[in-house]
């Protein structure tokens, strides 16, 4: 596993070290102590979860409310996404800022979300399949997040937006103004 980048201040893609040979391949998804030794962060991961989308499909921007925000791990098995975090820590430099990278089936990059960002992601593929890490159990009622397309924020969300399927969840979630004043 390699440290490709550090994103703001606790944000990081890393890329993992892939073993090939007349099989196919093989790596290491996560190595608690490897991550570490790279991050110097001791994550203690509790849920994996997996997401099939479509071609077009938005699905964003989502956070947990204290007291349980969720770091997240996040990967590509199948297809690609254009994956964006935006950082909802209101005593941060960097709130309300965004970054957004392509992860897929070829780059194999995992992207660490910590704490106090929110995540979405728009599929670029046929099939994309999203796995990824939490370090907290997802909570109905403390799941929350910001209009895709709020000003404030900004995204550069690629396709043309006739393509995009986004839940009427995500379509009616408040603008940042709303939750952040």
């Amino acid at each position: 596993m390699k440290l490709i980048k550090r994103i703001f201040d606790s944000c990081f893609l890393l890329e993992p070290d892939i073993h090939y040979d007349e099989r196919g391949f093989f790596f290491e998804f996560y190595n608690r102590k490897k991550f570490k030794q790279l991050t110097g962060l001791d994550v203690e991961f509790i849920q994996d979860n997996l997401a099939k989308s479509h071609h077009g499909v938005l699905r964003g921007m989502h956070y947990q409310k204290p007291p349980y925000e969720q770091a997240k791990l996040i990967s590509v098995i199948k297809g690609e996404i254009l994956d964006v975090i935006v950082d909802v820590r209101p005593e941060s430099a960097t709130f309300l800022k965004y970054f957004s990278v392509k992860l897929n089936d070829q780059n194999r990059y995992q992207l660490f979300i910590p704490k106090g960002f929110a995540h979405g992601y728009i599929s670029l593929a046929p099939e994309s399949y999203v796995f990824y890490k939490t370090d907290e159990f997802y909570y109905p009622q403390f799941d929350t997040g910001f209009y895709f397309k709020d000003p404030q924020v900004n995204i550069d969300w690629p396709l043309d937006e006739k393509e995009w399927i986004i839940s009427e969840k995500d379509r009616n979630l408040p603008p940042v103004k709303e939750l952040f004043g």
